[in-house]
């Protein structure tokens, strides 16, 4: 097959949906197909590109401001006048037989999705991002943006919509009922041997910790949705237990109240912030760490997975159907907690921090289950198996 890969985040930007993009469209490639991947220039990466297997091409783009209306997210849209012109030669030079889209909000995968009407090609578009704020007032435009914009959109496109967790089947069905050809349930994908390895000394030495200073991991960038406030109001009584804990949060910190409240509750010598690290240092920081836990807006996502793959144990405020497809168990596979009870996070994670024995049995378990459900090559097959049916008929 001949596939192209959207998504207007890619490396060397970072992210989950960015990674996940370039780990299929390298897996494609892998297994024999011809992979374009179109996204939207970033930094000083090259305009044009060719590694393992792939051509990536990034198309001129502008940077909308650091918002909060924006996740407080940087977001780059590539629309201008010559878009289209630029994007239809590009695509009827590489003809391709199917379209894998990644968002459901970016230009780049409306205007493919253009691309694709015209030309009669079958789009499998993967929803990452719900869009959702805390923000009530936030949370309306959200709605009406989603109403006004991206429904109408794929009404017309007709996208077949992979669905990685419970919440983005239940977001689905709610904002974009109609709009869409069929649902695929296809849990996000990691590479767990990626996680391993790492070297915890590393990590410690760079944030200037002993090796005995039991460390709270808290993966990903940091945006109101996953703002991290939850885990300091927890930190005080995790302390009374454990007095020389550390909140670990490695990121770019996008929202900052967190360090507010840490320093409001008198744990900001507790709280360290990182700020944004090369993704080759994330497995230095799953081996220094002791338990791992960040909100996910109440599901689990990449970073979690991730931190699974390490070993390393989870506290998780999320839903224990979050996988529609996999059953994941109570201080089995990691902790659940309620979302918004402190009081219960802290008290899972003084467990983890504290009972040693019961945390490497759920770490191991939880590498597992990774193993087995969500590695890359598993994901990869069934994204595959998609875009084979898909084309079959063509």
């Amino acid at each position: 097959m001949r596939i192209v890969v959207v998504n207007n985040f890619y490396p060397p930007r970072v992210g989950g949906s960015s990674h996940l993009a370039d780990a299929l469209a390298r897996g494609y490639a892998a297994r024999g197909h011809e992979v374009l991947v179109v996204t939207a220039a970033y930094a000083d990466a090259p305009a044009r590109e060719q590694r393992d297997g792939i051509t990536i091409v990034r198309l001129p783009s502008f940077a909308l401001p650091e918002t909060r209306l924006a996740v407080s997210f940087d977001i780059s849209f590539a629309t201008r006048p010559s878009l289209w012109r630029r994007l239809a030669a590009e695509l009827d030079a590489f003809r391709p037989d199917v379209i894998h889209q990644h968002g459901q909000f970016f230009d780049l995968s409306w205007a493919t999705g253009l691309y694709a009407r015209r030309r009669g090609i079958p789009v499998l578009l993967s929803v990452h991002t719900r869009l959702e704020n805390p923000k009530a007032h936030y949370h309306g435009v959200f709605r009406l943006l989603d109403a006004l914009m991206v429904k109408p959109n794929l009404r017309v496109d007709r996208p077949r919509v992979v669905i990685m967790d419970v919440l983005m089947d239940e977001y689905v069905k709610s904002r974009y009922r109609g709009a869409y050809s069929g649902l695929e349930y296809i849990p996000v994908g990691v590479d767990p041997a990626w996680t391993t390895g790492g070297d915890g000394s590393v990590a410690r030495a760079a944030l200037g910790l002993a090796d005995d200073v039991p460390i709270i991991l808290s993966l990903g960038h940091v945006i109101p949705l996953r703002d991290r406030v939850a885990l300091v109001e927890a930190m005080p009584r995790v302390l009374e237990s454990v007095p020389d804990a550390r909140l670990v949060v490695v990121g770019r910190v996008y929202y900052d109240p967190f360090l507010r409240r840490a320093e409001e509750l008198g744990v900001a010598g507790s709280v360290v912030a990182t700020g944004a690290v090369p993704k080759s240092s994330v497995p230095d920081f799953l081996a220094a760490a002791s338990v791992e836990s960040h909100e996910q807006g109440i599901g689990l996502g990449t970073a979690t997975l991730e931190a699974m793959a390490a070993g390393v144990p989870v506290v998780a405020p999320a839903r224990k159907d979050n996988f529609p497809t996999i059953e994941l168990g109570h201080r089995e596979h990691l902790w659940f907690v309620p979302v918004g009870d402190s009081a219960a996070l802290s008290d899972a994670l003084v467990e983890a921090l504290v009972d040693r024995e019961l945390a490497a049995r759920v770490g191991a378990n939880a590498a597992r289950v990774v193993q087995e459900s969500f590695a890359l090559e598993r994901v990869l097959d069934q994204h595959l198996d998609v875009l084979a049916e898909m084309t079959a008929g063509r």
